[in-house]
């Protein structure tokens, strides 16, 4: 088929290129000139394992270009995938000012019947929106179709390839068969296309990373919990999560959830609500717990050192923070807990010394020079007071830890995600605190 995908952030840029990868004929579409000269100039804008190599394989096929022009991509397509951000807003609301920008391109410079898909995650009610903006700019036959993406950053050219799932919303049989002849490379493991109504569709994808979302913030309340009964959250996590109809997914105890999906779609949501005249009282308080455990590390810095929660409390102490990326395997910074964690150390005086793998540019987009940015892990160490693991990147599971006390003045490890053993860091010399754990 010919595919135009409008839009070329992580959704866009791996449905573009996973589609080219099975045979379609791509073209990617974005108004962002300096990436798209960085894209056909071979660079790829974002970090995600696997995406460059499927890039440089489909190009050098002739399967996949890229172009400013919303007319040269949407013109000769069978199906045009609205992948464009919808950021959250002031109020808490998506803003859809792109996808409504994307679908009067669509209307304009469609030629013949086009299956019109929402890729991007929308409200519920804003597939009416965009076919009738569509509608009012052409004479042309189209379908449109809700079909949400479920990729996670780090891992999303498997979960493309190898879908638990695909999700379709629609309400023509013709557009229908189209997502599945465009899908069936991806199912022959049997994993289901599930065909619903649209809203249906779009509340989906919303219900899913709220659901995610709740589970990582039930498990760092109860986490707080733990520390204050003198439990140890490693070991209730081993036992509830042992039960199936729990598991252990995405009940990892941490520093709180970041990324470009779970803050927006919990406020979404929330915002729907509202208008809907429902208190999401549930979402409220996911959102609440997640914003005060982004504080932790924080606070059991101010603890160690016995200062109070005030302006220059830990003025003189150098803090390393391993980790600055939301998760790893991306170099994705929004609403990354490291944010949250710099700045309370800043307002507290501290100096900060940090390494990421990958995120060091983006994080320096919106720290600037506030902090000092270090080439590998033991330079950002070096005379450090304090280490904080806030990203759980696989070199810092097995660090030196004589390395570690040759290039540190102090001798603190706070485990922002609970990936060493309290008992080996206290064995080589360490203060160690974790999340949840006695």
């Amino acid at each position: 088929m010919n595919i135009a995908v409008i839009g070329t952030g992580y959704v866009g840029l791996v449905t573009g290129v996973c589609f080219a990868d099975s045979g379609n004929d791509v073209v990617c579409v974005d108004v962002d000139e300096g990436k798209i000269k960085a894209l056909n100039s071979g660079a790829v804008p974002i970090y995600e394992p696997g995406l460059k190599e499927l890039i440089d394989r489909s190009r050098e096929e002739g399967r996949i270009s890229f172009t400013t022009s919303a007319q040269e991509g949407v013109e000769g397509a069978d199906v045009v995938f609205i992948a464009v951000g919808t950021p959250m807003s002031d109020d808490g609301e998506a803003n859809l000012s792109y996808v409504r920008s994307a679908a009067k391109d669509i209307g304009r410079y469609m030629k013949g019947y086009t299956v019109v898909v929402d890729k991007s995650t929308v409200p519920v009610g804003t597939a009416d929106e965009v076919r009738a903006i569509i509608a009012a700019q052409t004479r042309e036959s189209f379908d449109l179709v809700s079909n949400p993406e479920f990729l996670k950053e780090g891992n999303a050219i498997a979960d493309f390839m190898k879908p638990d799932r695909v999700v379709v919303g629609g309400d023509s049989k013709k557009a229908i068969e189209v997502m599945r002849e465009l899908y069936e490379p991806f199912l022959r493991t049997f994993h289901p296309l599930i065909v619903m109504d649209i809203r249906s569709a779009e509340m989906t994808k919303y219900a899913a990373n709220c659901f995610l979302a709740t589970k990582i913030s039930f498990i760092n309340e109860i986490a707080r919990l733990c520390e204050q009964a003198g439990a140890d959250i490693s070991l209730v996590r081993e036992g509830i999560g042992a039960d199936r109809r729990i598991g252990y997914d995405f009940l990892f105890p941490g520093v709180g959830y970041g990324g470009s999906c779970f803050p927006k779609d919990v406020q979404a949501l929330i915002a729907t609500g509202s208008k809907l005249d429902l208190d999401m009282r549930l979402m409220r308080a996911v959102e609440d717990v997640n914003r005060e455990q982004k504080s932790v590390l924080v606070e059991q810095v101010l603890e160690h050192f016995g200062a109070r929660d005030e302006a220059g409390a830990l003025a003189g102490k150098t803090i390393c923070l391993w980790g600055l990326a939301f998760k790893p395997q991306t170099d994705d910074m929004r609403e990354a807990p490291s944010l949250s964690i710099v700045e309370g150390l800043l307002r507290l005086g501290a100096k900060v010394k940090a390494y990421d793998p990958e995120a060091t540019d983006e994080a320096r987009k919106q720290l600037g020079d506030t902090i000092q940015y270090a080439a590998n892990p033991y330079a950002a160490a070096e005379g450090a007071d304090a280490l904080l693991l806030v990203t759980e990147w696989n070199e810092f599971r097995r660090p030196s830890w004589t390395k570690l006390k040759e290039v540190m003045r102090g001798r603190a490890i706070f485990d922002g995600r609970n990936v060493y053993t309290p008992e080996r860091v206290k064995a080589e010399g360490f203060t160690y605190r974790g999340i949840g754990r006695k």
